[in-house]
């Protein structure tokens, strides 16, 4: 499968939320959907993005909005980030990286030269009809909600 555009129908997903309740895309039929991938619960990076879009959860709401988090940490680990950042909106764990394949957030890292698989940061923004609205690739962590609504316009 070649790699995600805006128009392209959002691949199906189905994983498991910090409460170990199955989400699915069809869960989100008639809403807007930020779907957005991250490497790791309680890093710096990831909890700036998480805490960024959890400020402003209400606002997402009111605009027809929902926000679904993607990791490959357990439902365990998704528990205490919430807690302890209390963040509104759901956590999936994706341990065998399904989604994340699905969605081409799984790929080949760099690191000081060294090169391994891990998480690609990417946010997808899916409309009320499952259709993929705008990638985000170069994902500012600390602003994420400025960029999205720069994006979209909102």
């Amino acid at each position: 499968m070649g790699s995600l555009k805006a128009g392209d129908k959002a691949p199906h997903f189905e994983g498991v939320n910090q409460n170990r309740e199955k989400i699915t895309l069809a869960d989100f039929s008639g809403k807007k959907l930020i779907l957005y991938f991250y490497p790791k619960d309680n890093t710096p990076g990831c909890t700036a993005e998480a805490c960024n879009l959890n400020e402003n959860y209400e606002m997402w709401l009111k605009n027809g909005f929902e926000v679904v988090g993607v990791s490959p940490d357990s439902e365990k680990s998704h528990v205490k980030f919430i807690d302890k950042y209390n963040l509104k909106f759901n956590l999936i764990s994706d341990t065998e990286k399904e989604i994340l394949q699905a969605y081409g957030a799984w790929g080949e890292k760099k690191l000081y030269g060294r090169v391994y698989m891990g998480v690609l940061r990417k946010t997808f923004i899916i409309d009320e009809k499952g259709v993929i609205v705008s990638i985000f690739e170069k994902v500012k962590t600390k602003d994420h909600t400025n960029q999205i609504i720069t994006t979209l316009n909102i």
